[in-house]
Parts: C-alpha cells; sequence; structure tokens
C-alpha cells in the first residue's frame, strides 16, 4: 500500500468515526471530520500533508499525489 492510499483509507475511516460519534454521542464531534475536509481541501493546493509526512517517515512507499 502506497501513501496515497493510505492517507485517504485513514480520511475515510476518521470521517465515518467523527460523524458516527456526532450523530449519537454528542454534535460536536462534527467539527473531527470538518477538519480532515478542510486538510484535504488545503492539501489539494499546497500538496502538504501532515500523515503523508509521517508515513513517509515511518517508511510506506510514495505515490503520484505525495511525493
Amino acid at each position: 500500500m502506497n501513501i496515497d492510499r493510505m492517507v485517504m483509507a485513514f480520511a475515510g475511516l476518521v470521517i465515518l468515526a467523527g460523524t458516527a460519534a456526532g450523530f449519537w454521542v454528542h454534535p460536536y464531534w462534527l467539527a473531527v471530520p470538518a477538519f480532515v475536509g478542510v486538510n484535504l481541501f488545503q492539501a489539494s493546493f499546497t500538496g502538504f500533508c501532515p500523515l503523508a509526512k509521517i508515513l513517509r517517515a515511518v517508511g510506506l512507499r510514495p505515490g503520484s499525489a505525495f511525493p
């Protein structure tokens, strides 16, 4: 698995978990998927993704989106 796929999988998991927690626990949990969405939006323009940097340091191979 490369960095691009791992970033998308992790973002999807956090968005689903945050939305579920916002529905069943407290609406303030909806800030979590909003934060992930804002981070994905800015990464599409700047190419900077903190998770991608962490995954590169761990040793995953880069993909085309986060070289």
